[in-house]
């Protein structure tokens, strides 16, 4: 789901890279932690749209930091909404059992074939966000965001990685605006660099490609797709 930042807390590195590899195929901007508190540092400062978490970790079990989360208070740093799916070797029902009751969306068995672990990812995400159907759509503009396709009047319109991230980004937040900086924390992890015009450039794009009426500007505050007028 391009748009969507994930939080990886694992601490085998070869794991954490695997995984930051296969979900950045995905469109997924992955951001990888080895720790509790490191994962907690990263939940204050950051909003991600999912956290993948290891039970098994160097400073403690992952259920704490689970727990932890869940009992955040509403409204600020870390959302105790965070969908949470939960890695680990540990493939006993009452392992299963015991992660879900304490707030868990989903859980997966290692090792786990990654395209169902982003299938997963996907379908947590939109059950977070009340939208069940995986499909969006405004007016004639058609996103599928698992197979990163974009139809417009019935025809494919072809998107960069950025582009889509972006569109994404947009359509999932209509009608609020989102400023720049918003925009960003969405599509790029910690140790990216960027241009400070990049989203203006990407939006720029998107007009070309989708039309100027699809994606406003509201001076001096961000961007925003208009709610979506009925008959």
């Amino acid at each position: 789901m391009a748009a969507m930042r994930v939080l990886v807390v694992e601490d085998d590195p070869g794991i954490a890279q695997g995984l930051r590899l296969t979900l950045g195929q995905h469109g997924w901007a992955v951001d990888c932690v080895g720790g509790l508190e490191a994962a907690w540092s990263a939940l204050r400062v950051e909003a991600f749209d999912a956290v993948l978490l290891d039970l098994g970790l160097p400073d403690g079990d992952g259920a704490t930091l689970l727990q932890r989360l869940r009992q955040a208070a509403p409204g600020r740093q870390p959302d105790p909404a965070t969908p949470v799916l939960i890695m680990t070797a540990r493939d006993q029902v009452a392992s299963r059992i015991t992660g879900l009751d304490m707030g868990a969306d989903d859980y997966l068995s290692k090792p786990f074939d990654a395209h169902e672990l982003a299938a997963r990812l996907r379908a947590v995400c939109r059950r977070a966000a009340g939208r069940p159907q995986p499909l969006l759509r405004h007016g004639t503009l058609e996103v599928d965001p698992a197979a990163r396709q974009v139809r417009q009047d019935g025809r494919g319109v072809e998107l960069s990685t950025r582009e889509f991230g972006v569109l994404l980004t947009l359509l999932q937040a209509s009608p609020r605006v989102l400023s720049r900086q918003q925009i960003e924390a969405s599509l790029y992890t910690f140790d990216q660099a960027l241009e400070s015009n990049a989203i203006e450039v990407h939006v720029h794009h998107l007009r070309k490609k989708l039309g100027d009426g699809l994606i406003q500007t509201m001076r001096g505050v961000g961007y925003f797709v208009p709610e979506e007028t009925r008959p």
